[in-house]
């Protein structure tokens, strides 16, 4: 049996929650003014995205640091589409990895980003299993 997260998430009244995280902080949900929200916190699936980009950003970033390579600028892109059907779900996830600098290691940044994928991502493997993945990378050499 592996490490248990433990997440409290508070109803705040109409369609807000506010929910704990391990670090100590929290972070607000709503929903859209069309769904009877106010917009004044953060959408559930789209926050998957950022758990997605955040934990394969987090591997890259130490393997850049490991690996000592030079890098300028680094972000993620990530679109998620949505089944028709309720429940509505993300079947594709395209994650694109852009890197920036003027002299970077393709070579080594992809292996980076392959190790994420393949080896490390906890989050990238629970996508695996009901989403098709599109990964690919992106340098621009100035």
């Amino acid at each position: 049996m592996g490490d248990t997260n433990h997440i409290t998430t508070r109803w705040m009244g109409q369609m807000a929650f506010e929910s704990t995280n391990p670090s100590g902080h929290t972070l607000k949900i709503d929903a859209s003014p069309e769904d009877g929200g106010e917009g004044s916190g953060y959408r559930p699936k789209a926050l998957m995205l950022s758990a997605l980009a955040g934990c394969s950003g987090l591997d890259v970033a130490s393997l850049i640091k490991k690996m000592k390579l030079e890098v300028e600028d680094f972000h993620i892109d990530t679109f998620g589409d949505l089944t028709d059907e309720h429940p509505k779900y993300y079947d594709k996830v395209r994650i694109q990895y852009h890197f920036h600098g003027p002299d970077l290691n393709e070579e080594k940044l992809k292996r980076a980003v392959e190790l994420s994928v393949e080896k490390y991502c906890g989050v990238m493997e629970m996508f695996r299993q009901f989403a098709e993945l599109d990964i690919s990378t992106h340098f621009h050499n100035h």
